[in-house]
């Protein structure tokens, strides 16, 4: 089995605490507009999360996308400008804390150069981005047993590291 097809870890929800209080402790006033974080991991498989991952630590993501349909999927909310979430590696270890600086709800048609740019997967452009989202949504939306579409609606998220402190953005 290849670490593309090998599912991630389940994040560790106790570490993820941790890093959590880390941050509030820093950060109160962050913490106080927006209490709520969730635990997440990039991608559908331990190496795609790692390389995901790599690319926020490494500065060239600065952005994500996901189906409003995913999110219903697993009965999460959509997030919220301001909102924070836990990025783990494949492994499940959670290593930052992220906050969330702009939302949007797109069609696939809808999303543009300089937001695939910001993505910062593949080479970067909104022919990659297209591309590679494309087979992603459809191999997710199959393995919960339906099918993707142009027009699902998706969520573009910008965002920005908050934690641990000599990452942040």
């Amino acid at each position: 089995m290849d670490e593309y097809s090998r599912a991630a870890t389940a994040p560790d929800v106790t570490a993820a605490e941790a890093l959590w209080a880390g941050y509030a402790l820093a950060h109160p006033e962050a913490v106080r507009v927006c209490p709520e974080y969730t635990v997440e991991i990039f991608g559908d498989s331990f190496r795609l999360a790692d390389e995901l991952l790599g690319e926020v630590l490494h500065g060239a993501k600065r952005a994500t996308s996901e189906l409003v349909s995913e999110f219903r999927a697993r009965g999460d909310e959509l997030p919220r400008v301001g909102s924070h979430w836990i990025a783990c590696d494949g492994g499940g270890v959670p290593r930052i804390v992220i906050r969330s600086t702009e939302l949007r709800i797109v069609a696939f048609r809808d999303v543009d150069a300089a937001f695939a740019f910001d993505e910062g997967e593949g080479d970067r452009s909104l022919e990659s981005w297209r591309s590679e989202h494309r087979r992603y949504w459809e191999r997710g939306c199959a393995a919960r047993g339906d099918v993707w579409s142009e027009q699902d609606e998706i969520v573009l998220e910008r965002f920005r590291i908050a934690w641990p402190r000599e990452l942040a953005d």
